[in-house]
């Protein structure tokens, strides 16, 4: 083959059918996630919808919402995408078939495991990571197996240089894999069950560097490629400009991994981490319109291609959602805007105007590109494509619309403050009722998406229906080999595309070095918590309330991080600290506000007004919007693994004594018992309730906020070992 000259032709057969395959999946997927979103947005807007089904509730529909929204129909499209792309951008087909195929499998295999284990309860309660360890490690497995087949693809190419989309997709493979590992570093204690490395400050730290960063360079950085391919092969013309490029992708994968600390502002964070991600995202404006003016601009000379192909207006669309998204996000990190938005519905509807126009408008462009492609015949419908487009377009404005209307609404209610000092607003129930109604606006937002993505399915089906009852593969005729055509004629950054194994070095190197520069500091706990009153870690009892709390996706809706602005301070209590979280694994700052802060909430209530309250919550706070929990009083707490428990958390540094080690059971069963009785003297004849689930949650609710060391408790022995 070296001997051959350059122009010498041979025949290449790419491999169409695993790019079907990843695409039916995304179509299949997609359906999935779209009603579960809708189910959610209907639950909030209506309690009753959560059926006092415990498999049903929010807390376990929405981590099943985001994974599949991400990670089964932006992952599976992705996979499409990049596929196709890259057999025609390298003129070769995959390296290898058996690989892809395992890749497929393994990955639907994943998406599978999370549909199941999600609504159970299996969760590790971390955005965007909340599958337990052996799902994350068949994550880790099926990403490595995706990026030998990919980089073994770029090995064999028969272009020299590798286009821009390619840059993008290497980024993407390396950084995805060094976030999922460091964020899913976890200790196991059985099958479903594991324990983070990280504790408090550090895993709040880890987890925004990766939940950003999933973001970045999970729905950014491919689409970003994807956007490279699809775009100019529509419009067939080049791309504006091959120097914006260089700058746009560098300048975006460098400054991106340093953003992630601008989730934790105002929080126990450092002052300067959270300085460091509001000013690296405030940067990120200038790269991320770099890419989205080079995408449009391409269109220049056939801009009338806008109103008569429906496959443009797809595309269009989702560069200008991008390009909204990517103002709108560093304007969100800027410390006196985050006030008032974070932990509200704003932050939802920044997160959907980017994955419903940016994510979801550029994937059903692709496919609408792709079908009449790979199955041989046009589109059934081109009215039906408008009509989608349309109908999806205005779902997507009403979803936005509500949503930053709701969390303006309430950002202003929450620190909103008399002549005095004091809360208009201190009931924290009175905000969300006011923005109920705009829920059901953002319902409705979410359904016309669903209708139009329906009427896709409809026009696909009708298409692949139609179509040639075998399709084969695409041949095509290319050259032998132009790796070492004319090598003196490429210097700068064209030499560089011409070094895949050095390219990918730097990209890695790009992301790696701030990455630790921002985390390693983190590490060290006790440069920061020296002067903070210690704490005490959780009794048996609590820890087993807090997996309970975890299991229900109680974090979806309350925070356990009172940050340092006055309106908090006034309506919770004073800040939290960097120690009162030393111990929580993992932790629980949360990112969204649908009911109050509880990280001060231990012994302001009874525990009959908890036990009432996870039964009935409007019992004790009227029109709340809250679930029932009834389950609870039924299941039997697991007290037998709370030994393993208490043994992994002490080996991870919780100081545990010997004493707790040996009896954690017994000492559950035993606070147990004494709750019990207090409910049992309020009224609540239950027989067993102290074996139930309810009471270890009411025990660890009532431990919020009371773990520091009194005077006198600093005797050498801990709280939980004396209990």
């Amino acid at each position: 083959m070296e001997s051959l000259k350059n122009n010498q032709l041979v025949k290449v057969i790419y491999d169409d059918k695993i790019v079907k395959a990843f695409l039916l999946a995304t179509l299949a997927f997609a359906g999935i996630a779209f009603l579960v979103g809708v189910l959610i947005a209907l639950q909030l807007a209506y309690w009753p919808l959560n059926m006092n089904l415990e498999w049903l509730t929010y807390g376990r529909m929405r981590p099943l919402h985001t994974n599949a929204a991400i990670f089964a129909f932006a992952g599976n499209a992705i996979f499409a995408g990049i596929y196709y792309s890259t057999q025609r951008l390298c003129k070769t087909r995959l390296f290898n078939d058996t690989l892809s195929w395992i890749h497929f499998w393994g990955w639907q295999a994943i998406i599978l495991a999370a549909a199941i284990s999600l609504p159970l309860g299996y969760s590790q309660s971390k955005e965007y990571a909340e599958l337990e360890w052996p799902i994350d490690i068949a994550i880790a497995v099926i990403w490595v197996i995706f990026g030998v087949n990919f980089f073994g693809t770029l090995i064999r190419r028969r272009e020299k240089h590798i286009y821009v989309a390619l840059w993008f997709y290497i980024s993407t493979i390396i950084t995805v894999a060094m976030l999922h590992i460091v964020n899913s570093i976890e200790y196991p204690v059985s099958f479903m069950k594991s324990y983070p490395v990280w504790a408090g400050v550090q895993d709040a730290m880890i987890q925004w560097w990766y939940g950003h960063n999933a973001v970045a360079f999970f729905l950014t950085t491919p689409f970003l490629g994807l956007m490279y391919y699809f775009v100019p092969k529509a419009v067939n013309r080049p791309v504006y400009s091959y120097r914006l490029s260089i700058v746009h992708f560098w300048a975006l994968i460098f400054l991106y991994i340093w953003a992630g600390p601008h989730h934790l502002l105002y929080t126990a964070l450092p002052d300067w981490a959270q300085t460091f991600g509001m000013v690296f995202s405030v940067m990120l404006w200038a790269p991320s319109w770099g890419g989205m003016i080079n995408g449009l601009l391409t269109l220049r000379g056939v801009w009338h291609l806008l109103r008569t192909d429906p496959i443009i207006k797809f595309f269009v669309t989702a560069l200008t959602f991008y390009g909204m998204s990517t103002f709108e996000g560093p304007l969100l990190s800027i410390k006196s805007v985050s006030h008032i938005a974070h932990y509200t519905d704003w932050i939802v509807g920044h997160v959907h105007g980017g994955t419903l126009g940016w994510n979801g408008f550029m994937v059903f462009g692709m496919i609408y590109f792709l079908i009449p492609k790979l199955w041989g015949r046009q589109m059934y419908s081109k009215s039906m494509m408008v009509s989608h487009f349309w109908i999806g377009f205005a779902g997507i404005l009403l979803y936005y619309v509500s949503m930053a209307a709701a969390g303006i609404t309430q950002g202003l209610m929450w620190r909103a403050m008399d002549a005095n000092g004091n809360l208009l607003y201190p009931d924290f129930v009175e905000t969300v009722l006011k923005i109920v109604p705009l829920y059901w606006v953002r319902a409705l937002g979410g359904g016309l998406y669903l209708i139009g993505f329906f009427i896709m399915i409809y026009n696909v089906y009708k298409t692949i229906r139609m179509a040639p009852a075998v399709q084969a593969d695409t041949e095509v005729m290319v050259p032998v080999s132009a790796l070492d055509a004319h090598p003196e004629a490429s210097t700068g950054h064209r030499r560089l595309e011409g070094l895949v194994p050095t390219f990918s070095v730097l990209a890695f190197l790009a992301v790696f070095v701030g990455s630790v520069l921002e985390i390693y500091p983190s590490l060290n706990l006790k440069q920061y918590i020296k002067n903070e009153t210690p704490v005490e870690p959780y009794s048996p009892l609590e820890l087993a309330g807090r997996d309970i709390y975890i299991r229900e996706g109680c974090y979806t809706c309350h925070s356990q991080m009172i940050r340092q602005v006055a309106d908090d301070v006034l309506r919770f209590g004073k800040p939290s600290t960097i120690s009162e979280s030393m111990y929580d694994r993992p932790f629980q700052w949360g990112s969204k506000r649908t009911g109050p802060d509880l990280a001060r909430v231990g012994k302001k209530y009874p525990n009959l007004w908890h036990y009432k309250h996870m039964i009935d919550p409007r019992s004790v706070t009227p029109k709340s919007i809250m679930p029932n929990y009834p389950w609870l009083a039924d299941h039997p707490t697991d007290f037998v693994s709370l030994r393993k428990k208490v043994a992994v958390m002490r080996s991870l540094g919780v100081p545990y004594d010997d004493n707790t080690l040996a009896q954690a059971d017994v000492m559950a069963e035993n606070e147990a018992k004494v709750i019990a009785k207090d409910l049992a003297d309020q009224g609540i004849t239950q027989s067993g309730l102290d074996k139930k689930e309810i009471v270890a949650l009411i025990a660890y609710m009532q431990a919020l906020g009371q773990k520091e060391k009194k005077k006198g408790d600093d005797d050498g022995k801990n709280v939980a070992g004396s209990l």
